[in-house]
């Protein structure tokens, strides 16, 4: 038995150099000859040899050319070529390799050279296509592991994503928020986030990670409402000095309870985020927000996005001391705290996207019917944004 076996195709306008080399290499292969270029890449098409014994000095079709076309052919990139020339110089050897030849031999050769050159170079077929093998496996695996994490972390997202939103809801249901504020707030954050990176300054600061994190976070922004009595939350006035002051705990009281979830996790982006949101949400640009008194781009740009939506929804939205704003009155009155309680290019992301807005207002609607009452007289010297009670100048429990 053979030690090996393949198809040959010899390439020689010499009839002799045919039948030696059919003669030398017929009983381990098997064996296709031909006279010229064209004629070789006839049968190469029909037979598929895995090895090409080509002359160079050929009429009509020389070697080079005809080692070029055998490569551009379907296939071919797997064909070894080794020339069998009587062109013995450097510089002929050196454009035969970067015609794609594997191989050089000088004519006169020694058959029995010649024969363990060509049973080396289907060892080498053989290792390459065992290499291919492997490789196809280790990918086909590979991809089918990455299939199976890709599913387990979907899997662990929406256990999260839930997690999250039964959270945000226990917050929720202790206020005056409606059903589908979660929904909105969400919604409106994505919108201006997607805008801010399309067109802004901030674009560099947001990619597909900041997108899916600011999704998932955006409901944790009134966390920390778990931790205000019920007294004071669910209060139908106006809030005393010393209640608001006690109100405006949530903000770091959820801050505090989203750093113990990173803290758990050993990270979390998305939680961190929230930690931020919950914490700065109530920050203003002219720095007379709360908790901490930061102003402009100090704000984290979460918190800034949040804080527009956060404050159109309440403003869109009944509550037990005032009815719902119209959503173009409640445009105007975020455009006019452009630079004062808002980042202006955040506004600028909201005015962009005020049509989808309405759209997403339109979705998850609360089946309240917008009125339209009379607006102070001057907007641009009356605070609003605190969403109290018409005529009420102190901050109420939604604050």
């Amino acid at each position: 038995m053979s030690e090996v076996s393949g198809k040959i195709l010899v390439v020689d306008d010499d009839p002799a150099i045919r039948a030696l080399l059919a003669e030398v290499l017929g009983n381990e292969y098997s064996v296709w000859t031909a006279s010229g270029g064209e004629e070789a890449l006839a049968i190469a098409q029909q037979v598929r040899p895995e090895l090409v014994l080509l002359d160079l000095m050929m009429p009509e079709m020389d070697g080079y050319d005809t080692c070029r076309l055998l490569r551009s052919e379907p296939g071919g990139k797997s064909i070894h070529v080794i020339v069998v020339s009587a062109a013995s110089s450097y510089v002929e050897q050196l454009r035969a390799l970067k015609c794609g030849a594997d191989d050089y031999i000088v004519k006169p050769f020694d058959p029995y050279v010649l024969r363990s050159r060509v049973r080396l170079h289907f060892r080498l077929r053989q290792a390459e296509e065992q290499v291919s093998a492997v490789r196809s496996e280790i990918e086909a695996q590979s991809s089918q592991a990455r299939r199976a994490i890709e599913d387990q972390r979907r899997e662990l997202m929406a256990t999260q994503d839930v997690a999250v939103f039964v959270l945000a809801k226990v917050a929720e249901c202790r206020d005056h928020e409606t059903g589908n504020h979660l929904m909105r707030m969400r919604g409106y954050s994505q919108l201006l986030a997607e805008e801010l990176q399309r067109n802004s300054p901030y674009a560099d600061q947001i990619d597909r990670q900041f997108l899916d994190d600011l999704y998932r976070s955006s409901p944790l922004h009134d966390v920390g409402k778990v931790g205000i009595s019920d007294q004071i939350l669910l209060k139908p006035g106006r809030l005393t000095p010393d209640e608001f002051e006690k109100m405006k705990e949530h903000t770091t009281l959820g801050a505090q309870i989203l750093d113990e979830a990173v803290w758990q996790q050993h990270g979390g982006a998305f939680l961190a985020m929230a930690a931020t949101i919950a914490r700065h949400h109530h920050e203003r640009f002219d720095g007379t927000g709360y908790p901490s008194g930061l102003a402009g781009t100090d704000i984290p740009l979460p918190a800034r996005i949040v804080a527009v939506a956060d404050v159109y929804d309440a403003l869109t939205s009944q509550r037990p001391y005032k009815p719902a704003y119209s959503p173009l009155d409640s445009k105007e009155m975020i455009l006019i705290e452009s630079g004062r309680h808002f980042d202006p290019v955040v506004v600028d992301a909201f005015e962009a996207r005020f049509d989808d807005i309405l759209e997403i207002q339109r979705q998850f609607n609360d089946q309240i019917t917008g009125q339209r009452p009379n607006l102070p007289a001057d907007l641009a010297k009356a605070p609003p944004l605190e969403v109290s009670p018409p005529g009420q100048t102190q901050p109420s429990p939604s604050s």
